[in-house]
């Protein structure tokens, strides 16, 4: 699955800064329908976080910890502070952090969608449990946003969760 494209260790190295920083996270996005089960290739990581102005920070110093870079000149305080114009008025759905070494290396924090009241599971890959929307959030949230993509995510997470109740 993830191993298949080369990206574990970056994958490792995100969650385990996320972790060491007490970062209360959720993997979503192509990674999460791929941890789930589903056939689905991608190269990033996407995220939800709780929105506090700690938890966007703890993010931020995480993702600068293994070498990533915001990819728009703005802080955690700034995108905790103004995330609501940045959607409505700027149509940002993700604060994105790069690697500058290997543009392959993307994190997106996504901020329309707070994991406050979402529920996650835990999902071992290699050595660690990663956190990991549940199907149903993960659903939910990919409907909420409409993109073709997101729309073809959600039917197979359907046939997933179909399979699990036969």
């Amino acid at each position: 699955m993830v191993q298949g494209i080369g990206l574990q260790g970056f994958f490792e190295r995100v969650t385990g800064a996320l972790a060491k920083h007490k970062v209360r996270y959720s993997i979503v996005g192509g990674l999460a329908v791929s941890l789930h089960g589903a056939v689905r290739g991608t190269t990033d990581v996407d995220a939800v976080i709780e929105h506090t102005k700690d938890q966007f920070e703890r993010c931020e110093a995480a993702l600068k910890s293994i070498g990533l870079i915001p990819r728009l000149p703005v802080t955690a305080a700034e995108v905790f502070s103004f995330r609501r114009e940045y959607i409505e008025h700027r149509n940002l759905i993700a604060w994105s952090f790069i690697n500058p070494s290997n543009p392959l290396e993307i994190v997106n924090v996504i901020i329309t969608h707070d994991l406050k009241g979402m529920r996650s599971e835990k999902i071992k890959i290699g050595g660690r449990k990663l956190e990991v929307l549940s199907i149903r959030d993960l659903i939910a949230m990919k409907r909420d946003s409409g993109r073709a993509q997101d729309l073809e995510d959600v039917k197979a997470l359907e046939s997933l969760l179909e399979e699990g109740e036969r």
